[in-house]
């Protein structure tokens, strides 16, 4: 290459023509690479957020109405949920990634390079597949489909990893990108796929807001906002979140023992076991905007969160009260108390919690108060339903609403 490739160019242009586009990919990591042929998205476990992996010399290859259109098609599967989402059945991967890339490319018919999975497209294997079907339907026709079958040298269904390397399953082209990530998330635990989606419903709820600040949509079809509004919608057991929360803020401390020996020197050194404690802050506010009746909930929860693990407790209101910052061990019931009743800081906890060693910090508050400083471990923060959907500032850290504060 003659120079290197800017992305960030690219996805600029997002912001003129396509602002809800543009609100994603603000909120989705991405990383140049030479190991993936083309793009692919993700959720990577090292972060726990959503990543864009692109091949520069690929892009460099496309014209730019295709590199939107590559983006697009990105994002797109964030929207679908074909990230977080399971398998429809097992060992049919490659079937399952061609139908989500002819779900998604019938909103970006002209958009993208010719040798992309495109439903309707003359001389291709889709050709005679109607546009605008969901990536289910697609799924069960091509399972239908004689063309697709396999053959009877063996050739199977269940070949392909997603990647877009090779045919595969009866002859079933390559996807335009990387699939092969997908759906790690929800074959984990079931705490594992709430939290992907709970990352994802975040970003699409920000998006929207964008969005609809801004007037508009730019392509994004009537169909498809209804369905990330659909996807929006729905309840969350936000509990499942907390345990989640707290299992991967979890630091692996080493104690000496006799049981294992250290196979390296073991004459010389003891053996190690490797035991998992989580250090957990929890700042709670209590400013005078917290009412009675919300900081009850607030205790009622941690009660809860008791049952799984010891914390930190911080109260704060514009200060933290330092004197009445105490331990809440595992398996204790406490009754709710209020300490402070000034204005809101979250800046107060937060250096509090930075310059300690915490593997983690959730926030109980009714948001109302200004974006604070950063964290420098996870942050996660639980209001009421009014603080959820009308908070002081915008993040893209996680938010759950607990019901009955007021």
């Amino acid at each position: 290459m003659s120079k290197k490739f800017d992305l960030n160019k690219h996805t600029a242009r997002l912001m003129m023509r396509e602002p809800f586009f543009a609100g994603i990919s603000r909120r989705v990591d991405k990383t140049a690479s030479t190991a993936i042929p083309t793009a692919g998205v993700r959720l990577n476990k090292s972060t726990g957020y959503f990543e864009m992996l692109y091949n520069p010399e690929f892009f460099e290859g496309l014209s730019d109405k295709q590199r939107l259109g590559v983006l697009k098609h990105e994002f797109y599967h964030l929207i679908f949920q074909h990230v977080t989402d399971r398998l429809p059945e097992e060992g049919m991967s490659k079937m399952w990634n061609v139908a989500t890339d002819l779900s998604i490319n019938s909103h970006l018919i002209g958009e993208l390079p010719e040798n992309g999975c495109i439903p309707a497209q003359a001389g291709s294997p889709f050709e005679n597949y109607p546009i605008g079907l969901s990536a289910e339907a697609y799924f069960k026709m091509l399972k239908e489909d004689e063309q697709f079958q396999p053959k009877d040298d063996g050739d199977e269904q269940q070949d392909g990893d997603g990647e877009g390397s090779g045919s595969g399953g009866g002859g079933l082209p390559d996807t335009l990108d990387d699939h092969g990530e997908w759906g790690e998330s929800a074959e984990g635990s079931g705490v594992e796929a709430d939290v992907a989606k709970e990352r994802l419903r975040e970003m699409l709820e920000q998006a929207s807001k964008e969005a609809n600040r801004s007037n508009s949509w730019g392509s994004v079809s009537s169909e498809v906002r209804q369905q990330i509004q659909k996807f929006l919608n729905p309840s969350i057991d936000w509990r499942k979140m907390l345990q989640y929360f707290i299992k991967t803020s979890r630091k692996a401390n080493k104690r000496s023992t006799i049981r294992r020996l250290n196979r390296r020197y073991p004459r010389i050194h003891s053996g190690t076991k490797v035991t998992r404690v989580a250090n957990i802050a929890i700042s709670i506010d209590q400013s005078g905007s917290v009412s009675d009746v919300m900081l009850a909930q607030f205790f009622a929860e941690l009660n809860n969160l008791s049952k799984l693990a010891t914390f930190t407790v911080i109260p704060f209101d514009t200060r933290v009260a330092e004197d009445k910052v105490y331990t809440w061990k595992k398996g204790e019931t406490r009754e709710w108390e209020r300490v402070l009743t000034g204005g809101t800081c979250f800046d107060a906890p937060t250096r509090y919690v930075n310059s300690g060693d915490f593997d983690g910090h959730i926030v109980l508050t009714d948001m109302m108060a200004p974006k604070p400083i950063p964290s420098k471990c996870q942050r996660m923060w639980i209001t009421d339903e009014h603080g959820k959907a009308h908070p002081y500032f915008e993040t893209n850290e996680i938010v759950l609403a607990v019901k009955g504060g007021a």
